[in-house]
């Protein structure tokens, strides 16, 4: 690590991204209280799941993210961090299946709340006002009040995160996750839904194997009743990342306890900037989203600069082009990282490309955009002879109507019916499952020896 790096240097960079709080003495009080508070995250925590990252760049796993756009206040509860895991937990069981791998699991949760923003002011009937930048930030509401940048709303997101890894982590370690009742929701998804045919096959053999395990006594093992299950988000509002940095007491190293993993967006990946600056310090495992205007002369720079050791549970990168531009646009990234001999993991963001405007007004994206991306990013894997690792989704457990498609289709007229996301539309329950099968299929065909 360049010993010129250290947890404030951000702040000597250029800065992307950032509100601009009236009162710079309240942040700072604000920023020292956040940083006497207990971290999130262990250390050790996230070098396990740099562990896993390493698996899965070496083709021996599979990464499934997915979660909120961004998390609110106002409907946090219980039974939407159980519903967004539940499903999470039916994705990857099916995945992990198909594929004779395992399925890394992180959420987008306990901590995704601020946004980036294509222009830093709203403007409705003539009024001027701050942008939403999430709840971390400031409120939806559009007036003064509302879109005035509030310090105390990091304190908020502290204690509602906490909160939330306190519930992921009983459900994860409890008995909810246990494998034959994730396969149960999943036979109950089937039955219900108008999939095809070869999904119903693959929940029948899925069964079949529970079936032989439990007669041979093997349907009490630990493994079978837990999980493992990590949390990231975009490492956006660097005044409350800094918070969060610790030194690890065994290796010395420097972590961002917010969450085991955190990613740069397609908006924050200056190569001089302050977000490469923080995170290149920091011993997470992390991410950096890949758009089509990254060409591959400065992917390079920038992971030479995000993981100089060419470690390969160390940076993920996450690929969201839109379904028009992968096959144009991912190939010679690919042919570029394989001739300098770069170890990085692939994962397919196939929601941010693929965002439009309906008719009715409101802002959605096509499922079948989606998966098509999905599709390509996969097949151009195969055809560069790389590996495509991961996929990373903005998604949610409950029964929403904000993508238009699916086997349940919903249509542009339908989309106001439950239209609840508080930033970009997410695909529901039922749309992930549908995305999980077709993954599915596409990992069994990429091992066919699984």
């Amino acid at each position: 690590m360049n010993q010129s790096w250290s947890p404030t240097s951000w702040r000597d960079k250029p800065i992307q991204q950032q509100p601009e709080y009236p009162d710079a003495a309240h942040l700072g009080r604000v920023e020292s209280t956040l940083a006497s508070l207990p971290p999130l995250v262990f250390a050790g925590e996230a070098r396990e799941l740099r562990r896993q990252f390493a698996e899965v760049t070496q083709g021996r796993a599979f990464l499934l993210q997915g979660g909120d756009c961004a998390e609110s206040f106002l409907e946090f509860s219980a039974t939407k961090i159980r519903d967004t895991f539940k499903v999470l937990l039916q994705m990857a069981v099916v995945m992990t299946f198909a594929a004779g791998c395992p399925v890394v699991k992180v959420g987008r949760m306990a901590g995704q709340f601020a946004k980036p923003r294509s222009a830093g002011d709203e403007i409705i009937d003539g009024v001027t006002l701050p942008s939403y930048r999430g709840d971390i930030v400031n409120g939806i509401g559009f007036d003064p009040k509302s879109r005035t940048p509030d310090p105390e709303r990091l304190l908020q997101a502290y204690h509602q995160s906490t909160a939330s890894l306190n519930l992921l982590r009983a459900f994860a370690q409890g008995g909810f996750a246990d494998l034959h009742q994730v396969h149960q929701w999943n036979l109950d998804f089937i039955a219900n839904s108008q999939m095809a045919e070869k999904y119903h096959q693959l929940g029948a053999r899925i069964d079949q194997a529970l079936k032989f395990m439990r007669a041979c006594g093997m349907d009490n093992m630990p493994q079978l009743r837990e999980t493992s299950f990590f949390t990231a988000h975009e490492a956006l509002l660097l005044n409350y990342e800094q918070a969060f940095v610790r030194e690890d007491s065994l290796n010395g190293g420097w972590y961002d306890c917010s969450a085991h993993m955190l990613w740069i967006g397609d908006r924050t990946r200056q190569l001089d900037g302050a977000h490469v600056e923080f995170l290149r310090g920091v011993g997470n495992p992390i991410g950096v989203k890949v758009g089509p205007s990254m060409d591959s002369e400065e992917l390079i720079r920038l992971i030479d600069i995000l993981n100089p050791e060419n470690d390969p549970g160390r940076l993920n990168l996450i690929v969201r082009m839109g379904a028009d531009k992968v096959e144009a646009g991912l190939p010679r990234l690919i042919r570029a990282v394989q001739a300098e001999g770069r170890q990085v993991l692939w994962s397919s963001d196939p929601m941010h490309g693929n965002t439009m405007k309906a008719s009715s007004g409101y802002k959605t994206r096509a499922f079948e955009r989606v998966l098509a991306e999905v599709r390509q990013f996969f097949d151009v894997h195969r055809a560069e002879g790389s590996y495509p690792g991961g996929i990373h989704i903005e998604m949610t457990g409950q029964n929403v109507t904000e993508c238009i498609g699916g086997s349940r289709p919903i249509t542009e007229d339908g989309l106001g019916d439950r239209y609840h996301t508080h930033c970009d539309p997410r695909l529901n329950a039922d749309q992930s499952l549908e995305m999980a099968f077709m993954i599915a299929e596409t990992l069994k065909q990429l091992r066919p020896a699984a």
